[in-house]
């Protein structure tokens, strides 16, 4: 937007009293970052100005959705189109039921907003929600690289109403029935980021994809096109059919394949993970070489290592103090005893033998499991042959009616279960058939 004078937009209570709090989504982030992109990539003149949406849920708001939004200049000030606004939120609401407006976004410096951003969040107050947040994004923090390894490069404030200067207010309350006149004002609200998984899918594509952006100046886009018209393709002769066209040689080094895009997705993804970690590093080593000289000096009872060092070396180069953080104290004291964990201790043996009985742990537990699926598959198998033998045996008493009957002699030697007698007949009535030699069956 316009740059104007500076002006005391702040409030002057610097902590907020009404116990907000801000959760920025990932998704407004990108959303905010692509219109900024495409806005100085084609030199555009008009403010950056958008809407964000979300929920109220007590004292928290969560900024989850955001749309670029149309304005239009009005006397000496640049508003809302109104008309257009109210539809493209209600089509946001249609689509996002529980979401409403919250807010809106736009550029300014990191001292706080400006004059020109006043008319636009009092249209916001007044028409669409009395509590709306502004979200400023400070580009000058990007281009100095101020905030590299640390905050993100913006703010968010919500408004409140407060009175002038101290000197007016008294001499209007001097003045009986006399109404003191309120400022909008600006005070900084505490957020943090939060992602949903969705969101992560989302966020994981688009850092795949950065490492193969690439900006194309559109002058040089519109040469190479106006270029490439006035070179002839071929002859046409009396009938209007071409009789001749030349092929256009295409330079193919510049086209990259699947897996190399892959690749360089991934190497940059790592780069730019390596780069973040160094500039954390450096962030907590700027902070630790801030602290006061009692925290970085050495006890006597341990500064036995210390005895190379040269005696004037602290004393030399005096470093500016910072405010003491106990917490953060302990939290670094504790990543530090987690690095021996990471790193190979000194003899190898104790890790290699603590690695060798996971290992043997887990093949145990595998061959365990195999023998397990082992039995049960044996113990199929021989159901699976009973019920087959069971069956094969039944086939043979069908075929077979009398294979399981005894063969007697006259004597009486048969088996009594059958019921037949020495002389051949039966004594069960079962009819038992005589045949010559005295054998009967």
């Amino acid at each position: 937007m316009a740059t104007t004078a500076p002006t005391s937009l702040l409030s002057t209570h610097k902590t907020s009293s009404t116990g907000l709090r801000a959760h920025l989504h990932p998704l407004v982030l990108l959303t905010l970052s692509d219109y900024i992109t495409r806005h100085t990539l084609r030199n555009k003149q008009t403010p950056i100005v958008g809407a964000l949406l979300g929920q109220h849920n007590g004292r928290d708001i969560s900024l989850e959705h955001a749309f670029e939004c149309e304005t239009i200049p009005s006397e000496d000030a640049i508003l809302l189109h109104e008309a257009w606004f109210k539809d493209r939120l209600q089509q946001y609401k249609d689509v996002h039921p529980a979401m409403e407006l919250v807010g809106w976004f736009t550029t300014a410096p990191a001292s706080g907003p400006e004059s020109v951003h006043v008319p636009i969040h009092q249209q916001v107050l007044h028409t669409f929600n009395e509590t709306a947040v502004l979200l400023a994004f400070h580009p000058s923090s990007v281009l100095q690289g101020v905030t590299v390894g640390g905050k993100l490069p913006l703010t968010i404030y919500e408004s409140v109403y407060e009175s002038g200067e101290s000197g007016d207010r008294n001499s209007s309350m001097e003045i009986d029935g006399a109404e003191t006149p309120l400022d909008l004002k600006f005070r900084e609200l505490p957020y943090g980021v939060e992602t949903g998984e969705a969101e992560m899918i989302s966020v994981d594509f688009v850092a795949r994809g950065g490492g193969n952006a690439t900006a194309v100046d559109a002058s040089v886009k519109k040469g190479a096109k106006a270029q490439a018209s006035q070179t002839p393709v071929g002859q046409v002769d009396g009938k209007g059919k071409a009789v001749e066209t030349e092929t256009k040689a295409v330079d193919d080094s510049s086209l990259l394949s699947a897996e190399d895009e892959e690749l360089i997705a991934s190497l940059t993804a790592r780069a730019n993970a390596v780069k973040m970690l160094h500039a954390r590093i450096q962030l907590l080593k700027s902070y630790l070489t801030a602290l006061p000289t009692s925290y970085l000096n050495t006890p006597p009872a341990q500064s036995t290592t210390n005895a190379t060092l040269p005696p004037s070396e602290p004393t030399d180069t005096p470093q500016p103090s910072t405010e003491i953080s106990h917490p953060l104290l302990r939290s670094i004291h504790a990543l530090l005893s987690r690095l021996p964990l990471l790193l190979p201790p000194t003899h190898h043996s104790t890790f290699r033998a603590e690695t060798l009985a996971e290992k043997s742990d887990v093949e145990l537990v595998s061959l365990l499991g195999s023998l397990g699926r082992s039995v049960k598959e044996a113990r199929v198998m021989g159901m699976k042959f009973g019920v087959v033998d069971s069956a094969r045996a039944q086939g043979r008493k069908d075929r077979n009616p009398y294979a399981g009957y005894a063969l007697g002699t006259g004597d009486g030697l048969m088996d009594d279960s059958f019921g037949f007698d020495g002389d051949g007949s039966a004594n069960g009535g079962g009819g038992g058939v005589q045949v010559e030699g005295g054998y009967v069956i």
